[in-house]
């Protein structure tokens, strides 16, 4: 019996193995928790973690803790030190030039707009991703992009030398060519250069403004409808096929669940975050005057002219797709 006690301890454990057996995945962002962004990645992870049994773990974070930024993220996954993360496709631009595509200006001006148009390329997103080893889990839009500034911001002559944080190649070529002295950061990077003033604008919605509370240093915001951008969240291949299938139907589903979450609460969050901004003293210049609006058109249509010879056939498909209202 004592020679058979080994044996049977050893059955007995591996048996158990299985309910055991964990797997973790860290999924960073570099926006808050309290940025649409930010709550996508709560959503994703809480879904996951309530329905995996124990046996896979999302662990998110947020503000940039694991020191990643979006523009580092596809390289993060690539390389192993996350399993999954969120990034702002614009963001992603210097990997892929059609990753810019949801941030050219003035293209999509509406949520409608903006859904339609990221359907069109989620099939090429997901092309260029498996390039790089991850799969799309699901996309988050941003309310619309517009100028945060120290100053009023109402006409033309107020954008020369506008010392802005823009957020992607495009956008800062945008507003160079508009007059302003443009410089493509991160919030992270962005947020210290606002603070000692030498930066006095930045090219943001109001979420992301807010999320950062930007009305501490930045008391307008001109409504000029740049852009409505998104941010994309993806897994490593690799850690999403070395799931069960059971699992990788949870991460689907859940995948699925929080894009569908996402979509529908673009459509409250300009109110919501107007209004989280009016009560923290936020001035909101709307109806802003033919000469600043013409000016960003005009800058705005030389960068999408440009985008389209980057991005080469899959760009240009897209884009004609789109015009096909």
């Amino acid at each position: 019996m004592r020679r058979l006690m080994p044996a049977a301890a050893l059955t007995l454990s591996l048996s158990f193995a299985p309910a055991f057996a964990q797997t973790v995945w860290e999924m960073p962002t570099e926006y808050p928790a309290s940025a649409i962004p930010g709550e996508g990645v709560a959503t994703f992870a809480r879904l996951v973690n309530e329905r995996a049994g124990g046996r896979l773990t999302i662990i998110p974070s947020f503000d940039a803790a694991k020191g990643i930024k979006s523009a580092g993220m596809v390289a993060a996954i690539q390389e192993g030190k996350v399993a999954a993360g969120d990034a702002f496709a614009g963001a992603l631009g210097s990997v892929h030039p059609l990753f810019g595509l949801s941030s050219l200006p003035f293209l999509a001006t509406s949520i409608d707009d903006a859904k339609r148009l990221t359907d069109l390329a989620k099939p090429t997103y997901a092309k260029v991703f498996a390039g790089y080893g991850q799969r799309i889990l699901y996309t988050t839009p941003w309310p619309a992009s517009g100028i945060w500034s120290k100053e009023v911001v109402t006409s033309a002559k107020d954008l020369a030398g506008l010392s802005i944080r823009t957020y992607d190649a495009t956008s800062t070529t945008v507003m160079t060519n508009a007059g302003a002295k443009a410089v493509n950061l991160s919030f992270a990077d962005a947020m210290p250069k606002v603070k000692d003033g030498s930066v006095t604008a930045v090219l943001s919605s109001g979420d992301g403004g807010a999320g950062r509370n930007l009305w501490q240093f930045l008391p307008h915001f001109s409504e000029v409808n740049y852009a409505l951008p998104i941010s994309l969240a993806t897994v490593g291949i690799a850690a999403y096929d070395a799931l069960p299938a059971d699992l990788r139907q949870v991460v689907d589903e859940a995948a699925a669940e929080t894009e569908r979450r996402q979509w529908s609460a673009i459509r409250t969050r300009l109110d919501e975050n107007y209004a989280r901004m009016r009560a923290n003293g936020v001035i909101i210049h709307a109806d802003l005057p033919a000469d600043l609006t013409q000016r960003l058109a005009v800058a705005g249509k030389a960068a999408v002219d440009e985008w389209r010879t980057k991005a080469g056939p899959e760009g240009a498909a897209i884009l004609d797709a789109f015009a096909k209202r």
